[in-house]
């Protein structure tokens, strides 16, 4: 038995040293085919051969990939194709269509369910009442019993069938329009949209405290103010962004003309920036209005309040011109 588990033991370890020798052989191979996949304006050096064989041969030394892995490393989770596939569908997934339609399928299912279930119970108590179970003979334990679960999941079914009504006359709000595209950086219409989203953002949630009711119990401004502040504001940035594209095509068109055509062109793109400003001056105005009109809310003071309305006027006067302009 001794003998026999030391030739075994020896035929272990001769396969051992003899795969130990193909190593070299192995690592090659493996450095070969890696040289595959790797153009080669990326390859920081050429392969070495491999070394002879040695009772205990080296690995030899992989060679240098700085440029991937820079790339690697730069990489942003949502450059990868599969991680922005992944978010889209997770996107697509919580929109509130997506959600009402699942729940609508779920509430369909489930009133399909119900309402089988029902039939075959009451199905049952007949059978069992007529006596077709027992040869004419009706058992009316079991008909009873068929007729109160016919109901119990009667009413299940009802409850669903009205859930599934309720869904579909769900109306799902509106998306919020997203916001409009600034002009490009190079562009002298990019900082005066810059102002006007900041300027909208802020007139927005003045406005809307102005909507509330104060602790007294009273509003503000009359929601008519309101709503005419809202709507002259809506229209004064649609006329300047009318404007800022009519400046940006004018640049468009200054840089494809000649040389000697290009100074009247900045003249005319210097005029319409300084109306531009001056519509932006005239917002403001308004956004100062509302402010003003949201700090004197607390003690009763009328000529803030006034100057809502007095700023609103303004502001609708020049957003007219603005569109004759425009």
């Amino acid at each position: 038995m001794g003998q026999g588990r030391r030739k075994d033991f020896g035929e272990f370890t001769a396969k051992l040293e003899k795969h130990i020798e193909k190593l070299p052989d192995y690592a090659q191979r493996a450095q070969e085919k890696l040289q595959r996949y790797i153009p080669p304006s990326e390859q920081g050096s050429t392969p070495r051969p491999a070394p002879p064989s040695r009772p205990r041969p080296q690995m030899p030394q992989m060679p240098a990939m700085p440029k991937i892995s820079q790339q690697l490393t730069s990489m942003a989770a949502g450059q990868i194709p599969v991680v922005a596939d992944a978010k889209a569908k997770w996107a697509r997934w919580n929109e509130p269509a997506a959600k009402l339609e699942r729940r609508k399928r779920r509430a369909s299912r489930a009133l399909t369910f119900w309402i089988l279930i029902t039939f075959l119970c009451g199905l049952f108590a007949v059978v069992a009442g007529t006596g077709l179970l027992k040869n004419g003979e009706a058992d009316v334990l079991q008909a009873i019993a068929g007729g109160a679960f016919a109901v119990i999941f009667g009413t299940f079914g009802v409850k669903s069938g009205l859930r599934l009504r309720t869904l579909n006359r769900t109306v799902l709000p509106a998306a919020p329009a997203a916001p409009p595209p600034l002009p490009p950086a190079r562009s002298v219409a990019r900082e005066p949209m810059e102002r006007l989203a900041e300027s909208e953002a802020s007139l927005a949630e003045l406005l809307r405290q102005l909507s509330q009711p104060t602790s007294l119990g009273t509003m503000p401004v009359s929601e008519i103010a309101v709503a005419d502040a809202r709507t002259t504001a809506a229209e004064a940035a649609q006329a300047l962004r009318g404007l800022a594209g009519r400046i940006q095509a004018i640049e468009r068109g200054r840089d494809a003309a000649p040389e000697r055509e290009r100074g009247a062109l900045d003249a005319a793109i210097k005029q319409l920036r300084d109306q531009l400003d001056d519509g932006l001056d005239g917002y403001g105005g308004l956004v100062a209005a509302a402010g003003h009109t949201v700090a004197a809310s607390s003690d009763g003071m009328t000529s803030s309040k006034e100057s809502l309305s007095d700023a609103t006027d303004k502001l609708a006067g020049l957003a007219m011109a603005l569109r004759e302009l425009s």
